[in-house]
C-alpha cells in the first residue's frame, strides 16, 4: 500500500527529530510492505527566509493533497521582532484553518519506566498517569476579532475576542465523547462558565451532545481549578475537552507532570481521515544541532498518524511497544535522564528504536 504524507521539518530541532521519525517509519514500511512518498515542504522560520512568508500556497496545496502531514516544530528568536501576521508561528495556524483541523488530540501518558522523571511525589503519580487533551483548534480568542484603539486617559488598548458557535462546539465535544467510549468512559469539560458568556454557552452544548453518550459520564470544572487538579490529583482525569487558550495551556502542563514535554505526541484531525501530526514541544534553538533533542514524541505522533490517518493499528502499536521496551532498558536522552540511566543523543535514540522495531 501506498500513502503520500507531506513532512515539514520546521525550524530548530524539528529537522533532527523528523529525520529520525522518518527512518522509524521507513522501517515500518519495510516491516509491513507499505510504501511511503514522503514529500517535504517548507513552513514557519525557515519558510520566511526562503519565501518571505511562514506558509507558501505551495506548502498548503501540497498538505491537501496528502493523506497526512507531519510536522516537526517552527519558530525561534530570530523571527520574534516580526510582526504577527509575518511570525513563524503563523504557518501552524493558517495550515490547521485550511485543512479544516478543528480537533487537537494530545495524550499525555507517564511511561512506567519514566515515574521518576515526574516532578510529582510517588504516590500522586500512582500506577501512572494517562490522560487525553481535547483541544478545540480553529476558534476562541486566538482566530477571533482583535485590535488596538486609544480609549480615555489611560491611552492606547489591545483587545481580543473569545467567540464560539453552537457547531463549533457540538463538533469538538463529539469527538471528546467518542474518544472517551474507547477510554474509560469519562468526559471532563473544562471552562470559566462562572465569568465568560462564551464558556456558558459553551457547557450548555457539551451538556446537550452528551445525552447522545448515556454511559459517558460527563463532568464540569472550571480552568483555574483544573490547573490545580492536575497537580494534586491526576488520575481523576480521563478525557479533558476545551477551548482553544485553555487547551493550549493545560496540555502543556499535563504533559510536563508526565515526565518531559519531549515525550508526548499530538494529532490534529478534522472531519474526514487527514490530519496533522507533531510532537507538542516548540523548537528548542539552543540545543538544535546538538544532537540533544529527544525525537519520541516525533517519533510516537508518526504512530499516531498511522493510527487515526492511514488506519494502521498494529503498525502504530509496534512503533510504540518498541519505544517502551528501549525505556525499559533504561536508555534515556537529556531530558528525561536519572541516575543510573544510559545516556544517548537524538540520533542513537531513533537507532534504538528501529533495532527495537527489527525484533518486534
Amino acid at each position: 500500500m501506498r500513502y503520500n504524507v507531506a513532512v515539514i521539518p520546521g525550524d530548530g530541532i524539528g529537522p533532527e527529530v523528523i529525520e529520525e521519525s522518518l527512518l522509524v517509519l521507513k522501517k515500518i514500511g519495510e516491516i509491513y510492505n507499505h510504501e511511503f512518498n514522503f514529500q517535504e515542504v517548507l513552513a514557519g522560520g525557515i519558510a520566511i527566509d526562503k519565501t518571505g512568508e511562514p506558509l507558501p500556497k505551495e506548502t498548503i496545496e501540497l498538505c491537501k493533497s496528502s493523506d497526512a502531514v507531519l510536522l516537526g516544530a517552527v519558530g525561534g528568536p530570530k523571527w520574534d521582532g516580526l510582526s504577527g501576521e509575518k511570525r513563524p508561528e503563523k504557518a501552524l495556524l493558517g495550515l490547521r484553518s485550511a485543512l479544516g483541523l478543528y480537533a487537537n488530540i494530545r495524550p499525555a501518558v507517564l511511561h512506567r519506566a519514566l515515574k521518576e522523571a515526574s516532578p510529582l511525589r510517588s504516590d500522586i503519580v500512582g500506577e501512572g498517569i494517562d490522560i487525553c487533551v481535547v483541544r478545540e483548534l480553529i476558534g476562541g480568542i486566538y482566530f477571533g476579532e482583535r485590535g488596538r484603539s486609544v480609549k480615555g486617559k489611560m491611552g492606547e488598548a489591545a483587545y481580543d475576542t473569545e467567540a464560539y458557535s453552537v457547531g463549533e462546539v457540538e463538533r469538538i465535544a463529539k469527538t471528546a465523547f467518542q474518544i472517551a467510549r474507547k477510554r474509560s468512559k469519562k468526559v471532563t469539560n473544562i471552562d470559566k462558565a462562572n465569568v465568560l458568556e462564551s464558556s456558558r454557552l459553551w457547557r450548555s452544548v457539551v451538556e446537550k451532545v452528551a445525552k447522545d453518550y448515556p454511559d459517558v459520564v460527563l463532568e464540569h470544572m472550571y480552568v483555574d481549578n483544573a490547573a490545580m487538579q492536575l497537580i494534586r490529583n491526576p488520575q481523576q482525569f480521563d478525557v479533558i475537552v476545551t477551548t482553544n487558550m485553555f487547551g493550549d495551556i493545560l496540555s502543556d502542563e499535563a504533559s510536563m507532570i508526565t515526565g518531559s514535554i519531549g515525550m508526548l505526541p499530538s494529532a490534529s484531525l478534522g472531519e474526514g481521515s487527514m490530519g496533522m501530526y507533531e510532537p507538542i514541544h516548540g523548537s528548542a534553538p539552543d540545543i538544535a544541532g546538538r544532537n540533544m533533542a529527544n525525537p519520541i514524541a516525533t517519533i510516537l505522533s508518526s504512530a499516531m498518524m498511522l493510527r487515526l490517518s492511514l488506519n494502521l493499528e498494529e503498525e502504530a502499536k509496534t512503533i510504540e511497544d518498541a519505544v517502551t521496551r528501549v525505556l525499559e532498558k533504561d536508555y534515556r536522552t537529556s531530558d528525561i535522564m536519572n541516575s543510573g540511566m544510559k545516556p544517548v543523543g537524538t540520533k542513537e535514540m531513533g537507532k534504538l528504536i528501529v533495532t527495537e522495531l527489527e525484533s518486534l
